[in-house]
């Protein structure tokens, strides 16, 4: 038997002979070579020729983790084939219970298998001693399987986590892109450079290992000049304006702004400390803050950059900024910033100096407009849109789920991104959703409207729901690159748009046919003209909070 047992086969079988036609599901993560894709479409090929089954369909998911069925799009594309009915299939051939699934919760893979059972189509599991038949003994085997598959991947977990704090404790980055400013070195097990790794890079040999070091001189020099500017009392702010305005780039690749330049204050690598474990996130759960006392430190194992007074001095600054104050004080603060300057708006709050920042004030009474209220103020601007966010936002997921199904219906495999709130389709193009809303301009007939582009919006297509006047109803819907929106905001008029684009859609399906054309023009690597860019955008720091995840939402749809 050979690996061709990949190749999906058009079998002409009579409809009464469904029951021998199997599909095959295969799923390789980065654990073990036995693992491989090939390996184990050897022993189905022999397992279904021993049964007597023809195998007719390939599920296969490459390079993706067990743990979770978000991004396994091999493994929702079957179970939305067997729920819809358009699977042609008796048997769903997998080769262990560990390639089925290595979910935390062992209800989570019994759940699906019920799904394709409760479609009568049976599971079987090629490579283990048991036959998945429902007896007592293979019901017991089977979750003892299921167990051991869930605690391989905590005990693998731990393991690995308590090697990255060994190394970090000997001055070796564990793994990460290395800040602005900075290289990763790889270096033998004699601490013999071997080069620099570029980004994307990885080491190789289990003997390697990856250290810190000065990036280029300019890069250098840049970093003493924004601790230099920090020392003069130079806002994050104001140091971003003076470093986009040179055109000296950043490592993500984005224009600097308040959140970059307040990282790299902050960050110890620039005096030679490496600190690992701030963070952590364990089985693809939730990112978690870790105490510092879980922190691993390792000082002088990277040539300073920066003295390390100048360092202190920069952290003594940032920390007498931030003062605990009351709520009382707080609004207290507030009524007196609203009797010197006449009115309030986040942009006043942020700069009136002993004034908690605007999102300090969200953070504590839920919304801008209820400090107003507590003060006894009514702001002249119309903040009726706060109220109908979760209008938007169900419509949003509405639009979502449309998009999802015409998609289906031209056999486009996607998947739902939460990290992102996005669709991730055919694993490579990230399609976002948000809001064009109106602002009025200077003369009535001149408005205009603005999209913000979220933080971690991933590259590939947005798709923005344009308002009406006062933002109360939809307008129309544009379509654009994520390429288009130079900074964090794209402001446009009408006549600019109708000039230099975006696209616009009277309908939503007409956007999505648009989409689904440019989607298979880039799947049959046709070269796509890209949309000029507005040159009225500008780049902004948005200080928004996150919304909640739609994909969430969205996603119950298709489980």
């Amino acid at each position: 038997m050979t690996a061709n047992a990949l190749v999906v086969r058009k079998t002409h079988l009579p409809t009464s002979q469904w029951i021998l036609r199997a599909a095959q599901y295969v799923r390789m993560s980065t654990d073990y070579q036995r693992y491989s894709i090939e390996n184990q479409a050897v022993a189905i090929a022999a397992y279904a020729q021993a049964q007597g089954l023809t195998i007719v369909r390939t599920y296969a998911d490459r390079g993706e983790s067990g743990l979770k069925l978000r991004n396994r799009l091999g493994l929702i594309e079957l179970l939305d084939d067997v729920q819809s009915g358009r699977a042609d299939f008796g048997h769903i051939l997998v080769f262990d219970v560990s390639r089925w699934g290595r979910f935390q919760d062992i209800d989570e893979s019994a759940h699906y298998e019920f799904i394709c059972r409760q479609a009568k189509i049976k599971v079987a599991y090629c490579a283990e001693q048991f036959e998945n038949d429902g007896s007592l003994i293979s019901n017991i085997v089977k979750n003892l399987k299921r167990v051991m598959a869930a605690e391989y991947s905590r005990e693998l977990s731990a393991k690995v986590h308590a090697g990255q704090c060994r190394f970090a404790r000997l001055g070796f980055k564990p793994g990460g892109l290395a800040g602005y400013g900075l290289q990763r070195e790889l270096v033998d097990e004699r601490l013999q450079s071997k080069g620099v790794l570029k980004n994307g890079d990885r080491k190789y040999l289990m003997t390697d290992h990856v250290r810190l070091r000065p990036g280029t001189p300019d890069e250098v020099a840049v970093i003493r000049w924004i601790f230099q500017q920090f020392e003069q009392r130079q806002s994050e702010s104001a140091i971003a304006r003076e470093l986009n305005r040179a055109a000296i780039p950043c490592n993500t690749g984005r224009p600097w702004n308040r959140a970059l330049i307040g990282r790299l204050l902050r960050n110890e690598n620039y005096v030679g400390s490496l600190v690992f474990n701030r963070r952590s996130r364990k089985l693809r759960d939730i990112t978690v803050n870790n105490p510092p006392n879980l922190w691993i430190r390792s000082e002088g194992c990277i040539q300073p950059i920066v003295e390390r007074d100048v360092f202190l001095r920069a952290k003594k600054i940032i920390a007498e900024r931030r003062v605990q104050v009351s709520e009382e004080e707080m609004l207290a603060r507030l009524r007196r910033a609203l009797l010197k300057k006449g009115r309030l708006s986040p942009a006043i709050i942020n700069d009136t100096v002993g004034l908690p920042s605007a999102a300090s004030y969200v953070d504590h009474f839920g919304t801008l407009r209820e400090a107003y209220r507590l003060i006894g103020y009514t702001s002249r601007r119309n903040c009726d849109y706060i109220d109908s966010r979760q209008r938007w936002t169900d419509l949003t997921i509405s639009l979502a789920v449309q998009l999802a199904d015409a998609l289906k219906r031209n056999n486009i495999r996607f998947a739902f991104n939460d990290s992102n709130d996005c669709l991730l389709v055919s694993d490579t193009e990230n399609i976002s959703f948000c809001l064009a809303r109106w602002r009025a301009g200077k003369t009535n007939d001149s408005p205009r409207w603005s999209i913000k582009r979220r933080v971690h919006m991933p590259a590939g297509w947005i798709v923005a729901i344009r308002l009406t006047e006062l933002n109360n109803a939809v307008r129309d819907y544009l379509l654009l690159r994520t390429t288009d929106i130079t900074g964090s905001l794209m402001r446009f008029s009408e006549s600019a748009r109708a000039r230099y684009g975006p696209e616009s859609f009277a309908s939503f399906s007409a956007l999505a046919r648009s989409l689904i054309r440019h989607l298979a023009k880039r799947s049959r690597v046709l070269p796509e003209k890209p949309m000029p860019r507005n040159k009225q955008s500008k780049s902004v720091t948005p200080g928004q909070k996150k919304d909640r995840p739609r994909a969430v939402l969205i996603e119950r749809r298709y489980r």
